[in-house]
């Protein structure tokens, strides 16, 4: 296959065409470490796209395995047939707290997608400090940069796959649904999508002021200066693994990180005013970015996920739902209206409530709502079938609804979530969520009514799944008026 760049040799797969590796841009190390991305250059003869590219550094607890290979800016194309053309493009950024993002997740195996009739790519983008510190001498969001160059590939090579570049929508999930929120307000990504797919979207964003104090911190623990210049001597690998050290320790240090501490994650995009103007949200509200076809939604469960995770169920106190609310419910009332609403919960039911609320589920509705005020068409979801797997403490948890959209409920992750065999709920839910994203993907219509303020009509997905008015009414009522705002040093 001729791409702008370059020719590529993929492989065949269940009759389905399959490249893997492809560079979108330039390896960002040496003189284009923490660079903008640099388009790839062309070369000459032909190469092989069967292997997947090796991922960005990575943080967090779990370390991914792979080579220090530094070609890290690559994508993946599969597609039913490579003689069609105009068939509908679906771009999936996948996601992972802003610090770990890997591709080749067996999760997210295109195949039943693209067997249903969608051209899948999927990218890798920098995380962690190379794709989200703020650095002196380096352009902020990265990450970002990466992603938009991604889409400009795909909008120049996508026709050649059988794919439609006027036909594009981009889907992720957590950070990956972040990714994009910001990306529909984005003047750079103006033009490179269509529609938007965005699952459990985090309110994740820090002021220039926080992401300072963490380069700062980083590059003290490392012995040098927080600058591109400095840290470009720092091996990309043990820069992740010091970011990891410092997640692990934002928790002890709450007066200086304020709710970062409680997040856990150092990095997230910054509110910089030249790559990221401001908040989606208040873009999109405040008529400086245009509406989107919108499918969105958010687990019922989002924060469950995390308390089993880190050992904690069935641990949290009346402290720490104190500090739970003192941090995240909404000011002046909002701790008060928490607990006159859940006057019968446990400390540990309303601290996953805030949790949920604060981290997923109300950034989620409202991005849908600011979506419909910006002109746009938002469909919105929530997930409610519980995990069957670990004895059902997993709930409808962050995370849940990936192997249902992908269909791939036998990778080790939704084996995980629905057992070696899924009963027949999961494997109901998973075809009507696949149905939505393709359906949606080729024609702007979830399948069900359009969420809009006067009925706020929304898909449970559950054993029996139905359309009614927002679920989640108490913590909608709870945070009416009240739009993520970035973290910052203050801790209100």
């Amino acid at each position: 296959m001729r791409t702008t760049e370059g020719v590529v040799e993929g492989r065949w797969r269940s009759g389905l065409a399959e490249f893997r590796g492809i560079s979108f841009a330039e390896p960002p190390v040496g003189k284009l470490r923490f660079a903008a991305p640099a388009p790839p250059a062309r070369w000459e003869g032909t190469r092989r796209a069967t292997d997947f590219g090796p991922p960005p550094p990575q943080s967090g607890p779990v370390q991914v395995e792979s080579a220090r290979d530094p070609d890290w800016l690559t994508l993946n194309v599969c597609t039913p047939d490579l003689g069609a053309a105009g068939l509908p493009v679906l771009v999936w950024i996948p996601g992972g707290a802003y610090i770990t993002a890997v591709s080749s997740d067996p999760m997210y195996d295109p195949a039943r997608l693209c067997e249903a009739g969608l051209v899948v790519v999927s990218l890798n983008y920098r995380v962690g400090v190379e794709g989200f510190a703020l650095l002196d001498g380096a352009p902020p969001n990265r990450g970002l940069l990466d992603q938009i160059a991604a889409l400009e590939w795909v909008q120049r090579n996508i026709g050649r796959f059988g794919g439609d570049p006027a036909q594009v929508t981009v889907a992720g999930q957590s950070a990956g649904a972040g990714s994009i929120a910001a990306l529909l307000t984005m003047r750079r990504a103006r033009g490179l999508f269509r529609r938007a797919i965005t699952h459990s979207v985090p309110g994740s964003h820090c002021t220039p002021a926080l992401a300072e104090r963490v380069a700062a911190t980083l590059a003290n623990r490392l012995g040098t200066s927080p600058t591109a210049a400095a840290l470009s001597d720092v091996d990309p690998w043990r820069l992740a693994d010091e970011l990891t050290a410092l997640n692990a320790d934002l928790p002890a240090d709450r007066k200086q990180w304020a709710r970062l501490a409680q997040v856990g994650v150092a990095v997230c995009p910054v509110i910089d005013g030249e790559v990221l103007s401001e908040t989606p949200w208040s873009a999109l509200t405040g008529g400086r970015a245009s509406g989107a076809e919108l499918l969105i939604g958010h687990t019922r469960d989002e924060f469950r996920l995390f308390t089993v995770m880190a050992g904690r169920m069935g641990t949290f106190t009346d402290h720490d739902a104190r500090t739970a609310l003192d941090l995240f419910a909404p000011q002046p009332h909002g701790a008060d209206a928490y607990r006159a609403a859940h006057q019968r919960a446990t400390p540990e039911e309303l601290l996953e409530t805030v949790y949920s609320d604060a981290l997923f589920r109300m950034p989620s509705l409202h991005l849908a709502e600011a979506n419909a005020v910006a002109g746009g068409t938002s469909f919105l979801f929530e997930l409610c079938l519980a995990a069957p797997a670990s004895g059902g403490v997993l709930g409808a948890c962050h995370s849940i609804d990936v192997p249902l959209a992908f269909g791939t409920l036998d990778s080790p992750t939704g084996r995980q979530m629905f057992g070696d065999l899924p009963g027949p709920e999961a494997v109901r839910v998973s075809h009507e969520l696949q149905q939505a994203w393709t359906r949606f993907v080729a024609t702007g219509d979830a399948g069900w009514v359009a969420h809009r303020p006067d009925q706020r009509l929304t898909r449970v997905l559950d054993t029996e799944s139905k359309t009614v008015p927002y679920p989640e009414e108490v913590s909608r009522r709870i945070w009416e008026n009240h739009t993520p705002a970035p973290f910052d040093l203050e801790t209100t």
